[in-house]
């Protein structure tokens, strides 16, 4: 089992197979001048597959692929496929901005992918224009239709900025409510390519628990929660929908951390915020057995660090931004 020096166990596998989007997100990436890795550096399917398989002999049972935007991955159906029919692997999701899941909804499905989460901040057209400057939002929601249609599980990520999408918890939760979807709002993190993050600007989980709590029911924390979710949960008191909170910021949740991440570059790195990674694509691309990759997932494993200490003065911001680490 893949066990930290905190006594923490690591069962969820986090694999971004790029590092490019088609979106602009202001928290993310800047708008123009972004450098992405050369295709040759990206691994290949067949890398991705051998390092799962390893990492489910480690203890790993569930996966979660990202991007960048993941939909842009030529052929992701086929990875898809191939995830979903390794043994031992019992929840496989993934994670887009949803602007071409309207075609690949269907495709995604019958490979045999269950679980979606899409990004989605607002509702409202001027306010996606203005976060993503893209003008994508009738895509998205196009594509969320063909989600709830085939009987997809979804949550929608929604990140949460102090004085700027206020207007838009309750919009988004009422939406979820009428589709059977989950909305996970996200306290604004510090992992913008423009450094742009600042403390003042996170919209906390308890003022938007407070906003939902007043404008359309009161919130209730569901029973028995699992202690290694990233997210707080609540049912509405009125029995119709549930909400999550990732409150990275106000509520870290380091201690009952069980993640990995893979980038799409092939670096293995044991937290989001992580400064140091290990190199699986160069072990791999250079002849190394099974039992060496295994070797360094452990050690990468057993450095963990407590936790990602944002609200100390000895934070130090990842030097790669959120679309090149993996969502």
């Amino acid at each position: 089992m893949l066990q930290d020096s905190f006594g923490r166990l690591h069962d969820n596998l986090r694999i971004s197979v790029t590092d490019r989007c088609n979106i602009r997100c202001f928290y993310c990436m800047p708008e123009d001048g972004v450098h992405f890795v050369p295709r040759a550096e990206i691994l290949d399917f067949e890398e991705i597959e051998r390092f799962v398989r390893i990492a489910v002999t480690l203890g790993v049972t569930k996966l979660r692929v990202t991007g960048g935007e993941p939909l842009l991955r030529r052929d992701l159906t086929v990875l898809i496929a191939r995830l979903a029919a390794i043994p031992g692997i019992r929840d496989l999701a993934l994670t887009t901005n949803g602007v071409f899941l309207s075609d690949l909804a269907a495709p995604l499905f019958d490979a045999g992918l269950r679980r979606i989460n899409v990004h989605l901040d607002t509702l409202d057209r001027e306010r996606f224009r203005q976060i993503t400057r893209r003008d994508d939002l009738d895509k998205v929601l196009a594509g969320l239709d063909a989600c709830h249609s085939l009987g997809y599980r979804v949550k929608l990520n929604a990140v949460a900025v102090k004085n700027l999408v206020e207007p838009d918890i309750v919009p988004l939760a009422t939406y979820a409510r009428e589709r059977g979807f989950e909305v996970r709002y996200i306290e604004f993190m510090p992992l913008d390519a423009q450094n742009l993050w600042d403390r003042s600007k996170v919209l906390l989980a308890d003022e938007m628990i407070a906003q939902l709590s007043r404008e359309i029911s009161p919130l209730v924390p569901i029973p028995d929660p699992d202690p290694r979710a990233p997210a707080t949960e609540y049912d509405f008191a009125d029995g119709i929908g549930r909400v999550g909170f990732i409150a990275s910021v106000s509520r870290p949740f380091c201690l009952n951390c069980n993640r990995i991440r893979l980038t799409a570059d092939g670096k293995l790195r044991y937290c989001l915020f992580a400064i140091e990674e290990d190199d699986v694509k160069s072990l791999m691309r250079s002849g190394a057995t099974d039992g060496e990759i295994a070797d360094l997932i452990r050690r990468n494993v057993s450095r963990k660090w407590e936790g990602h200490e944002i609200n100390t003065v000895k934070f130090v911001a990842p030097p790669r931004p959120m679309y090149s680490i993996g969502g």
